[in-house]
């Protein structure tokens, strides 16, 4: 006797995503909060199609992926800064110069996200300019409260008073716990002492490095350590252990 089971089943069609033209739209809102980005999230036969989606990108403000590349650019300054000629090539592209590179120092750039090549010229990227203002701005250690955590979006919300009172930026939350080795259930409503460039004026160019406990809530509100020491707290490396 043969059996019927009816139709064969097929997955309903996911909704497009209306920012770009290569994901779903729930593809897309997974993808703008993890690090791996869209093509991370996508299995490998159909990877090709999704790589280089612009919801997720490094490039594109706020997601987890820029979040995580603006904190391994002012880690990179700070730490493991480029070569004096390497970074004398950088501040001339940021100067908006055009640059030959006689002794072949642009791949240098280019592996780290610094440097690109437009129209086949050696050009700066964004993630080059975070890295000169992390090697030109004042940063100092000064106290910041997490006011609460996203699970879901593995984001954290900061309260940094030197900077700006009663204004929150978001951080990822794997950053935290990583610098600090707290689990994720102990960390909202708890002052850290952070190293911010809390000179800066809009909160997309805030950037927290360097977590650490121990603060008291006095100190966290009204004290700055004006002369930190470089890589202070952070013992997971230029990429903040995530």
């Amino acid at each position: 006797m043969t059996e019927t089971f009816g139709p064969e089943y097929v997955r309903p069609v996911q909704k497009d995503c209306p920012r770009c033209v290569c994901c779903t739209a729930a593809l897309c809102d997974r993808g703008r909060s993890s690090i791996r980005q869209c093509s991370g999230l996508t299995p490998e036969e159909h990877r090709h199609t999704v790589d280089g989606c612009p919801c997720s990108a490094e490039s594109t403000r706020n997601t987890a992926a820029w979040r995580i590349a603006q904190v391994r650019a002012t880690r990179l300054a700070r730490e493991l800064p480029l070569t004096d000629d390497v970074e004398a090539m950088l501040r001339a592209m940021a100067a908006g110069a055009v640059v030959e590179d006689p002794a072949g120092l642009f791949p240098q750039l280019k592996v780290r996200g610094l440097g690109q090549l437009v129209h086949g010229k050696p050009a700066i990227t964004p993630l080059g300019h975070t890295y000169l203002a992390a090697r030109d701005e004042k940063r100092a250690f000064t106290g910041a409260l997490v006011v609460d955590v996203d699970m879901t979006a593995r984001t954290a919300r900061v309260e940094v008073p030197a900077w700006r009172v009663g204004e929150t930026v978001t951080v990822l939350l794997d950053q935290v716990l990583s610098d600090t080795g707290f689990p994720p259930d102990l960390v909202a409503g708890r002052w850290f002492e952070v190293e911010a460039n809390v000179d800066v004026a809009a909160a997309d160019r805030l950037v927290l490095t360097y977590f650490r406990a121990g603060v008291s809530v006095a100190a966290a509100a009204v004290e700055t350590d004006p002369e930190p020491t470089a890589g202070a707290g952070a013992d997971a490396g230029p990429d903040g252990g995530l």
